[in-house]
């Protein structure tokens, strides 16, 4: 890591983010867009497309992309041919690594370290060979693993693989999600190799996350991908472009030194969904620095989205269905919205409302 790099402050931080995430909306297809690379959060279900909404896409061919369990096991949107390299670049990076990314339900099994990811790989490559409904997946995942990796679930008075792990390995597994309403279905992904014989690329995904979540520490990336900095010491990048961010040291691809400096705010209004990736950075401080508003945007259940305006996070927003082909958007800003910035937001709301399928929008902003 070079020393000796430029104060920024969190404004220019977010202006390099939004632009590096394509909030600026260049005209390309979903596939083409960098955070596919990075992966696009799909939680709750739906939040993926009107991420890619808010990047500008109204035609949603999404053909090229998949529907995987992968950073931290939740459900991400990533480009299909990137795949196999993905499931390498996430896999555990030892056995100390891949218990601490299970340990919890299964404190006994956690301890197998790697061989708890690759059985659960190999049973998920057993069972899923067509369309199979989650549960039926989980009991014949169950059936195949050792029980130490396994928990007994009272309601259902059934003992079942952690939920951490299988999630975590089921993209090593060959698994891809189809999601409708409350039901999730696995299905297997064509020609799979298999799952990855050793963590290999990442390194190259780190730098995907300091290009696209940076500037940031070893500490933000890893809670990104679920790890922790300890165990991505040995594959941290070489070379980077160290910067201190309000007097807090962080690191960003040297090549990106100068769209950092360079970067304004981003002009107008979006609604980012919950899940977003611009919300996914791990410095939330920088992001909100307000500790009472953090609370309002990340909650323990059911986060709102967030509203940026000027490239700043300014408020959170909800929607739901207010009638046939009708869809509410209610807006609840931290501060007085200025004129313009409400004239953009009826006009957001408006593309929020056609990416899920509501012929009409109706807007309400809350007191502030």
């Amino acid at each position: 890591m070079a020393g000796g790099g430029p104060e920024v402050g969190r404004e220019r931080v977010l202006a390099y983010r939004a632009v590096a995430q394509e909030l600026d909306r260049p005209a390309r297809r979903p596939a083409d867009l960098a955070v596919t690379e990075l992966g696009v959060q799909d939680t709750p279900h739906g939040s993926a497309r009107l991420a890619l909404a808010a990047r500008g896409v109204t035609a949603f061919d999404d053909d090229p992309l998949e529907l995987v369990w992968s950073m931290r096991g939740a459900p991400h949107l990533h480009r299909r041919a990137g795949l196999p390299a993905l499931a390498a670049a996430i896999w555990p990076l030892s056995d100390a690594d891949a218990t601490r990314r299970i340990a919890g339900q299964i404190r006994e099994g956690a301890k197998l370290g790697l061989a708890a990811f690759e059985v659960v790989a190999r049973a998920f490559a057993e069972v899923v060979t067509a369309p199979t409904a989650r549960g039926e997946a989980s009991r014949a995942v169950s059936d195949r693993v050792p029980a130490e990796l396994t928990y007994d679930c009272g309601p259902c008075g059934a003992r079942h693989v952690s939920g951490a792990l299988f999630q975590q390995a089921g993209l090593a597994g060959g698994v891809r999600l189809a999601v409708s309403g409350r039901a999730t279905t696995l299905a297997p992904l064509p020609g799979w190799p298999g799952p990855p014989a050793r963590a290999a690329g990442t390194t190259a995904r780190v730098l995907t996350c300091l290009r696209l979540l940076g500037p940031a520490t070893p500490a933000d990336i890893a809670g990104f991908l679920g790890t922790t900095a300890t165990a991505l010491r040995p594959v941290w990048p070489e070379g980077l472009a160290e910067v201190r961010v309000d007097g807090r040291r962080a690191w960003l691809p040297a090549e990106r030194l100068d769209a950092l400096r360079g970067a304004r705010p981003l002009p107008g209004v979006r609604l980012l969904p919950p899940g977003d990736p611009f919300l996914q950075a791990r410095d939330r401080d920088v992001l909100v620095p307000d500790r009472a508003r953090q609370s309002q945007l990340w909650r323990v259940i059911g986060n709102p989205g967030a509203l940026l305006v000027a490239g700043d996070v300014a408020g959170t927003w909800r929607a739901k269905q207010a009638g046939r082909g009708v869809l509410e958007v209610t807006v609840t800003p931290w501060a007085a919205l200025p004129p313009r910035a409400r004239k953009d937001l009826d006009a957001e709301a408006a593309s929020v409302a056609a990416a899920r399928g509501a012929a009409d929008v109706r807007v309400t902003v809350a007191p502030s």
